[in-house]
Parts: C-alpha cells; structure tokens; sequence
C-alpha cells in the first residue's frame, strides 16, 4: 500500500471560540507546510502544538491522519468543504480509507517509521471549527474518522511524495476498531478480541473493554 501524501499540516494552539464566555482553546486549525522537509519528533512534528495534553497528543497520537479520499461524500451529504487541515489532521492522505489501513500497519515516511495506533474520536471542537452542529455525529455513524500514528523511527521527513507501508498490522482494520467503540451491537468477545492487539493504543483498549 501506498499512499499519497497530498499536504502536511501543522498549527499552534489558539481560540476557536467560546463557551459561558470562556474562550475554547485548540491546535485544530492547521496550515500545509511551505518547506520541502519537516521534522518529527517522537511525538510531534515540528511546528505542531496541542493545547489540552489530558486528551490530546502524547506517543500514541503524535500524527494525525485523515484521506481526502472522504472528501466528496462530506462536500455532498454534509455540505462541508474541505481542504488540507480540515479535519484538523496533520497528514492529509490520499490512496486508502480506514476499511483497509489497520491498526499496526508500519509506514515508512523517508527515513522515518510510522505505525498505526488508532482512530480519531471526535470532540465538541471538532463541531465547534467546523460550525456545523452535526460534524462529530456524522464522523461517528460514517466511520469517517482517520486514524493516529505513533512514531516509531524520527527523522526529517519530505513534505510530498508517499507513505509506504513496509508491514502490516495482525489486527482489526481502523474502521472495525472505531466502530466496535462506538457500536454497541458489536459483541462483547468481538471488542475483546480487537482490543486485545498489543499494537491498540491503550486508551483505545480501555474504551473498547468499559
């Protein structure tokens, strides 16, 4: 599998707007990147922030990813117009979904190692940036979410070309591990058995065996 690396995105934490009068801050918003390479760290990229640690970045979701391959169904069922950061994602992809990227799937991005760790739930400052009420349901009941990166090798990366994936992962792709979370038809032993992939971040593994 290879995907295309359509833009990288990165941004700083800063208002998006309000709630009771109290600012909301986040790193949600994020521009394409001028420079032909980046850094990454372990985990970050160079020039990305986050404002809320407690739910927000760390090991696990040092790289956010999201394929403009969903672009077309959010600009025709949800009116929403897209473009590279709209998702608030670091990497905007192009070349697969998450029905066929799983969860382990090791990347080679230049010299840099990037393995799948997973999906995105999305959160009220996801509906906040986007202005529309309906954005996290409609990420939820599609499964249209994009999915986390953990670094495993840092380097300095090229900001064009492609990812390409040198090992695939043995467990459930990234649609089934959002769905199993959020499905509750999903059985107990089906949830069990995604979550018991040593290569699930462990927060994910928590909300599929609550």
């Amino acid at each position: 599998m290879r995907l295309t690396l359509h833009s990288v995105n990165v941004g700083q934490p800063a208002a998006i707007g309000e709630i009771d009068g109290a600012p909301v801050i986040s790193a949600i918003s994020k521009q394409p990147v001028s420079a032909t390479t980046i850094s990454l760290q372990e985990a970050t990229l160079e020039g990305d922030g986050v404002a809320d640690r407690r739910v927000h970045g760390g090991p696990d979701k040092a790289v956010y990813a999201y394929p403009n391959d969903h672009w077309d169904w959010w600009t025709a069922e949800a009116g929403l117009k897209t473009f590279p950061g709209a998702f608030g994602e670091n990497l905007t992809l192009e070349g697969a979904t998450e029905h066929e990227v799983q969860i382990g799937d090791v990347f080679k991005w230049g010299d840099a190692l990037l393995q799948v760790s997973q999906p995105r739930a999305p959160c009220y400052k996801f509906r906040m940036y986007t202005g529309r009420d309906d954005a996290a349901a409609r990420m939820t009941i599609s499964g249209r979410c994009g999915w986390y990166f953990r670094v495993l090798q840092t380097g300095t990366v090229p900001t064009s070309g492609v990812l390409e994936r040198i090992e695939t992962g043995a467990g459930a792709s990234v649609y089934m591990a959002f769905m199993a979370a959020f499905n509750r038809r999903f059985s107990r032993d089906t949830r069990a058995q995604i979550a018991a992939d040593p290569a699930l971040a462990a927060d994910w593994r928590k909300m599929l065996t609550a």
